[in-house]
């Protein structure tokens, strides 16, 4: 206010700002906020941020989907990764989003990077068990 003040009393911006501590950049912010609005222009804004790419119930659905898992036969992958669900999200909600943001997406919803090993759907547990090593241990 005092920096404002001095403005309005002649001082040039730089030496008001100066002599309040601040950068003339701002200072002349605040007096075009001052000119515009009063002393109401001069209070903190806040910014909502960005809209969400997906809505509640497109989250509901995509965290129905990763808790569900893919089915080999329709989506090709044993399991879920970023770029499968990229794929996936731009397919049924149009919404094209980066590997990196599918990842945010998932861990707003709860989920982490660790998951089972995957297993081949024919693979066979008998042949692995009898395929390991049976040398005696020293």
């Amino acid at each position: 206010m005092l920096a404002i003040a001095l403005v309005l009393d002649g001082v040039d911006r730089r030496s008001a700002a100066e002599t309040c501590g601040m950068d003339r950049q701002t200072l002349r912010d605040w007096v075009h906020r001052y000119n515009e609005e009063g002393l109401a222009g001069l209070s903190n804004r806040f910014y909502a941020g960005p809209t969400p790419r997906l809505g509640p119930e497109q989250k509901a659905e995509l965290a129905q989907m990763v808790r569900e898992g893919p089915d080999p036969q329709v989506d090709g992958v044993v399991r879920w990764r970023r770029v499968d669900l990229k794929r996936k999200i731009e397919e049924r909600f149009g919404v094209v989003m980066h590997e990196r943001t599918v990842g945010k997406q998932l861990a707003s919803l709860g989920f982490w990077r660790l998951s089972v090993r995957p297993r081949h759907p024919k693979s066979d547990p008998a042949a692995q068990e009898t395929f390991k090593k049976t040398s005696p241990k020293r």
